[in-house]
């Protein structure tokens, strides 16, 4: 029998954020996507995931066609500086991400990935003076070490980093366990990723699917890691959500790790 995850939820800022998000990497900007947007918001998910780069911006446009004026209960977290890091590339990109998003301020803004031609201090320093001008809310880094999160904070503060991590791939669990004591959200992107023989009897003892296993999993593995799994399925996202709903047991969380 399943019994409601206490800790379904935490804090990102001053929002209250479901810990299980909506990736939107192959969003585009269709009536039948944008219908699903706002079903996703309906279905309990407050955290959306985009990046200038999803879909040649359909993704973003999606979005805010979806749910602008964007609600205060609600984060849109969009990324940019993955074809380069040099702030003038980057103020280009966060204002086209405004203009797609179709608001005047972004919740949550990552610096896609480290660029080797930039400093990491450059970069966030341009991303810095849209916080500092209110046209960002809180700033993330993405596929990052322990030491780039923390030159980043040196910089600006980090309410968020997001890298890939799951059952079969583990790199970041020093990321995982700096996130948890410094109390910075941790966002895993490619959650999915099955692996490991224990998973189908965990999954069938608890009366549940092997994805919603791999995603109860890292929500026990920190108490601050909010997985971002991408879906354009209302069904397959209540789905996910559903795994909130899974405790498992510490034996069961050793098997699996």
């Amino acid at each position: 029998m399943r019994t409601v995850n206490a800790t379904a939820k935490l804090w990102l800022g001053h929002t209250e954020v479901t810990r299980i998000g909506l990736g939107t990497n192959r969003l585009t900007n269709t009536p039948e996507h944008v219908a699903f947007v706002k079903e996703a918001v309906a279905a309990g998910v407050n955290l959306i995931d985009t990046a200038h780069t999803y879909t040649g911006g359909q993704s973003e446009e999606t979005i805010g066609a979806a749910l602008s004026p964007i609600s205060d209960g609600c984060v849109i977290a969009t990324k940019g500086g993955w074809n380069g890091g040099h702030p003038e590339v980057l103020r280009g990109e966060i204002e086209g991400s405004l203009r797609r998003l179709r608001t005047d301020r972004i919740g949550l803004y990552y610096l896609h990935r480290v660029d080797p031609e930039a400093p990491l201090e450059e970069s966030l320093c341009a991303i810095k003076e849209y916080q500092d001008n209110g046209k960002i809310r809180h700033v993330g880094v993405s596929n990052v070490g322990v030491e780039q999160v923390k030159r980043a904070r040196d910089v600006v503060p980090i309410a968020a980093v997001q890298n890939p991590y799951n059952l079969s791939d583990r790199r970041s669990d020093e990321v995982v366990d700096y996130c948890a004591a410094e109390e910075i959200v941790f966002v895993p992107y490619f959650p999915l990723r099955v692996g490991g023989p224990a998973l189908a009897t965990i999954a069938e003892r608890h009366g549940a699917t092997p994805a919603q296993i791999t995603l109860a999993w890292p929500l026990r593995r920190s108490p601050t890691t909010l997985p971002m799994p991408g879906t354009l399925s209302l069904e397959h996202l209540k789905e996910n959500l559903a795994a909130l709903e899974i405790e498992l047991s510490e034996a069961e969380f050793e098997a699996l790790r």
